[in-house]
């Protein structure tokens, strides 16, 4: 039975409570990182909300400030029992106002379009999820070592370019995560593409995967696969805009399994998505 509460009570969750956040996304079928939650926390730790009827938690909302200017809004989740009524607009707004006058960005439901719509955010391009199965590959290309063998300051400025802000904060804590592999192209050129994979409740997923060219793209996400199980799912976010992308996860024989909305409230921002061969995450940007 659909419950109603007019007036649920918002508020920050702490470090604990992030946990709960990402393991309701798990519920949703959103297949979060294993260690998503210390990493998207640190980012920006005043960015998380929940909402209660009394004591019950019945939704919940992240707004990520990443700098002055952009910020990004995921795991808008309301409890089921409590859909349809006002803790999914309170949640919005209180996102909303958190992040002020920034440019916002989100990875919208598609059928909740309409629903973005209404607070100013206009569609940019949609984000496909694709599923495959890892396959190990004996010799990785000779440009392709480990993120340890790169400067961070390179990898930032790289990621930089590829991202609406700079984020080093998350970027440190992403490529140093447990149960994850980074891999950088780097040639007399610099770095000319970077990926990552991390183990997740159900598989791997890559992401970021960035790269110059589509042939760098194609030998990252070969290369990333050699230290997972064989023959465990793999999910890449796509974006669709990008046919070399679509090319790829259609030669690795990838399966769509569902697809977002990329969506901001002000103008999209001006990032190469030809270079753009998986996101980082949906959650986070």
């Amino acid at each position: 039975m659909t419950k109603n509460c007019r007036d649920p009570l918002i508020r920050n969750v702490n470090r604990e409570e992030m946990q709960q956040m990402v393991d309701w996304a798990a519920s949703e079928g959103w297949n979060p990182g294993l260690h998503d939650a210390g990493c998207f926390y640190q980012t920006d730790p005043d960015g998380y909300f929940m909402a209660y009827d009394g004591d019950e938690v019945i939704g919940a909302i992240s707004a990520v400030a990443y700098d002055a200017t952009f910020g990004f809004i995921g795991f808008y989740i309301v409890r089921p029992d409590y859909r349809g009524h006002r803790v999914g607009l309170a949640l919005g707004q209180t996102a909303m106002t958190y992040l002020g006058p920034r440019n916002i960005g989100v990875d919208g439901v598609e059928n909740k379009v309409k629903n973005y719509e209404t607070y100013g955010f206009k569609l940019a391009y949609h984000n496909i999820r694709f599923e495959g199965t890892a396959r190990r590959t004996p010799h990785a290309h000779a440009c392709i070592k480990s993120v340890g063998h790169v400067p961070f300051d390179a990898l930032r400025a790289y990621d930089d370019r590829h991202f609406p802000v700079p984020r080093p904060r998350f970027l440190r804590a992403w490529v140093a995560l447990p149960d994850a592999r980074c891999l950088v192209w780097a040639d007399h050129d610099g770095i000319q593409g970077y990926g990552m994979i991390r183990a997740c409740l159900r598989g791997y997923k890559v992401g970021p995967l960035f790269a110059n060219r589509p042939e760098i793209a194609k030998q990252l996400f070969i290369a990333l696969q050699n230290d997972v199980q064989e023959g465990a799912p793999v999910f890449l976010d796509a974006p669709e805009p990008n046919d070399a992308a679509m090319r790829l996860v259609a030669d690795h024989a990838m399966r769509r399994v569902f697809g977002t909305a990329r969506m901001y409230n002000k103008a999209a921002p001006d990032i190469p998505l030809q270079n753009i061969f998986g996101v980082t995450t949906f959650e986070l940007g």
